[in-house]
């Protein structure tokens, strides 16, 4: 197989992670069908979870901590009567309870009483460091590992469907929480135990209306054409809808680019905004103080796009 050749490429790729592969292996594939020299992944997905996972290439990894921090919507299937020792249903039984009749009145106040800003306890199965190193690697090895509690944001839960031992809900949260420490806070609230048995992520804000891509759809546009392939890179300024933006003249991108600062009319910006030459090409993310002085809090260097290739790339889909 011929060897790949990466090359330097910016933007975002939403794709539609599939069960059975991590984050990081589901990234991997898909950076070598772009052939995108740098890449990252953003909110990462357990193996057993499906749905959106934003790729981030090149510069656009620069601003993958910014989406981190943005809220996400989840659909989840949660099996009452049963703990597991990872929260989802790969994990080791821990106990069983019998589960008891459970009234939608007292279904719906649970899952009110989980609305808001509450204290989560995540599950030690995670990628959570502890002194440096995803815990779940300790747990493996069979050390104890302690992680700590921690708030997170739940700005909705909805019920989608109720059986006797089972239910799906749609939760909107942010950055942070941890869908299967949900279900176990719920299954204890109910009083029999509960874990994840299907979990699947609908988007990442800002993409709400976004179309996912799957691996599938990735692999057939870039059998088609270079060009097919790239349609499907989104341009870095798409995972920065949320940031006021602001238009500089061309002496005022050549200060910035130059690290210089520059004051601009004052204006009703926020504190951190996104700059854009005279071109509408990002320059950085900026902090704009009072009297209009920005500074750089981080630079980007958008050259210019990579030459199409009517061709497959070599060694696509390895």
């Amino acid at each position: 197989m011929s060897r790949i050749v990466f090359r330097d490429l910016n933007g975002i790729v939403l794709l539609d992670k599939p069960l059975g592969l991590s984050s990081n292996q589901a990234l991997q594939k898909a950076r070598r069908l772009f052939r995108a020299a740098k890449g990252g992944h953003t909110g990462a997905l357990d193996p057993q979870a499906s749905g959106m996972l934003p790729l981030c290439f090149g510069e656009a990894t620069k601003v993958a901590g910014l989406l981190l921090g943005s809220a996400k919507r989840y659909r989840a299937q949660v099996q009452l009567g049963a703990t597991t020792a990872t929260g989802d249903a790969d994990g080791e039984v821990l106990e069983r309870r019998a589960v008891p009749e459970i009234s939608g009145e007292r279904l719906h106040a649970v899952l009110a009483s989980q609305v808001g800003r509450i204290r989560q306890q995540p599950p030690v199965y995670s990628a959570l460091k502890v002194d440096g190193e995803p815990a779940y690697r300790r747990v493996r090895r069979g050390e104890e590992v302690e992680v700590a509690a921690r708030e997170v944001e739940i700005f909705r839960i909805e019920l989608l469907q109720h059986r006797a031992d089972w239910l799906e809900i749609e939760v909107d949260c942010g950055s942070g929480t941890y869908i299967r420490s949900l279900a176990v806070d719920i299954g204890e609230a109910l009083g029999c135990g509960a874990h994840i048995c299907a979990l699947r992520r609908d988007w990442v804000d800002p993409f709400q209306e976004a179309p996912m891509l799957s691996l599938e759809q990735l692999e057939q546009a870039a059998a088609e054409s270079d060009a097919a392939l790239l349609a499907h890179l989104l341009p870095l300024e798409q995972g920065l809808k949320r940031f006021d933006m602001i238009h500089l003249d061309a002496d005022q991108s050549l200060a910035i680019r130059q690290g210089r600062r520059v004051v601009i009319p004052d204006q009703s910006i926020a504190e951190t905004a996104l700059a854009l030459d005279e071109a509408a090409v990002p320059v950085a993310l900026v902090h704009v103080a009072s009297g209009g002085v920005i500074t750089i809090q981080r630079g980007l260097n958008l050259g210019p796009a990579p030459a199409v290739e009517d061709m497959m790339p070599s060694g696509n889909g390895a």
